[in-house]
């Protein structure tokens, strides 16, 4: 059982990331890092996945602990997340629900998503009276979840703001030509956010395509972003760098 999580967003072998943004008073968002957890390698350590292969009494201590290190008023809405645009209601969502996102209207919901490489994009409203957790992936941002959760939200875009959580980097994340081409297709500007990669490949900025996306909805206020999952194997865990692997958690939740 993990002895200790600090509550320090620069902690590099235990804890978690709280969002750097202004978000009202009552609205907590945070992204855990990789250590101070049960699981075994390759899932070292503190794994809250469910479904990449870890043993399942670990997992249960690693949700277990970040409950109570958190102080959560619930357990998490876990989803059964398939990089699609589905976005429920946090209240009506039952457990391992398949979805890309959840949000949240009233205290005693948390909303979470994992990620080891994809996006997870936290939002709130000016009035700390709605939270969002969305997963996007390239497939999901392609297929317009980051729309999808502002819908579902209810509420004018431009008071909503939106924080970008770690993600892989625009030097890590080498794709093929039907990405860029299902991301960006002519568009000029999220075009420019690619470089050419080997052969007829490139690198895409998938922080800077959300950002995009989420202004061009209409939210114009958008932070985090820039920290790379692939780059940092102290702190996060990587699909792309090492296969096989456990996931973080983005939380974000209504205090009472």
């Amino acid at each position: 059982m993990p002895t200790g999580l600090r509550v320090d967003a620069m902690a590099s072998d235990s804890g978690w990331l709280t969002a750097d943004w202004p978000a009202p008073p009552g609205v907590r968002a945070i992204t855990t890092l990789r250590g101070g957890g049960s699981s075994s390698p390759p899932y070292d350590s503190f794994n809250l996945a469910d479904h990449v292969g870890d043993r399942p009494q670990a997992v249960a201590q690693n949700r277990a602990y970040l409950g109570a290190a958190l102080g959560l008023p619930a357990q998490p809405v876990w989803l059964r997340q398939v990089h699609g645009t589905r976005v429920i209601h946090a209240a009506a969502a039952a457990a391992g629900s398949t979805a890309d996102g959840s949000y949240a209207d009233a205290a005693g919901l948390v909303c979470a998503v994992l990620t080891a490489d994809c996006l997870p994009v936290l939002l709130c409203d000016n009035a700390g009276k709605r939270v969002a957790a969305l997963h996007a992936g390239w497939r999901g941002l392609a297929a317009g979840i980051l729309e999808c959760g502002i819908e579902a939200m209810g509420l004018a875009p431009e008071t909503l703001m939106a924080w970008l959580g770690p993600a892989i980097g625009p030097s890590a994340f080498e794709v093929g030509p039907e990405v860029r081409e299902a991301l960006a297709g002519d568009d000029p500007v999220a075009r420019a956010l690619f470089s050419a990669g080997r052969d007829d490949r490139f690198f895409a900025d998938l922080c800077g395509l959300a950002r995009l996306r989420l202004q061009r909805a209409g939210v114009s206020r958008v932070y985090g972003g820039g920290l790379c999952t692939a780059s940092d194997p102290a702190r996060f865990y990587s699909y792309r760098r090492d296969g096989e692997c456990g996931r973080m958690a983005s939380l974000i939740w209504l205090e009472r």
